[in-house]
């Protein structure tokens, strides 16, 4: 049977996800993408993974880089997400600015962030499969409620 792209996305699309910006450096040049295809692997040892596109800039990178920043943006970092997926529309982009980490830039004013050294890289069809081991973390304790996606667009969370 063969599935429809356009449907599959539709479908996994009603999966409610936070929103991340993975950052790589690679010889002092910053490749940065949004991705909520991130998710907490294992707790011992402390491994996450996200997915990311072959044929993206940083897909073609990936492998050179030592480690990555995962960095949970907040609810009014829509223009981050937005800029950082390649749909930033405005001549200019938003500000923002990266600070050097343990495993990578982490992107100032985020919620919450996890440094990580590369443990593994995988195929996944389009996608490399890309796991880190933790070494830091980084947090907010107050005023900060993550960007969240559904269905194709950001909502709020209500409580």
């Amino acid at each position: 049977m063969q599935i429809d792209p356009r449907i599959l996305r539709q479908t996994v699309g009603r999966f409610v996800t936070g929103v991340t910006v993975v950052a790589i450096d690679v010889d002092g040049e910053i490749r940065a993408m949004t991705a909520n295809s991130f998710t907490s692997l294992s707790l011992d040892p402390p491994l996450v993974l996200f997915c990311l596109g072959k044929e993206t800039k940083a897909g073609q990178q990936i492998h050179l880089a030592p480690g990555f920043a995962v960095s949970i943006l907040r609810d009014d970092q829509r223009d981050l997400s937005s800029y950082f997926a390649g749909a930033w529309k405005a001549a200019e982009p938003p500000p923002f600015t990266f600070t050097a980490w343990d495993g990578g830039p982490r992107l100032d004013g985020c919620v919450a962030a996890l440094g990580c050294k590369m443990h593994a890289i995988h195929e996944g069809g389009d996608h490399w499969i890309v796991v880190g081991e933790v070494i830091a973390t980084y947090r907010v304790d107050e005023g900060g409620a993550p960007l969240v996606f559904f269905a194709g667009k950001y909502v709020n969370l209500e409580g």
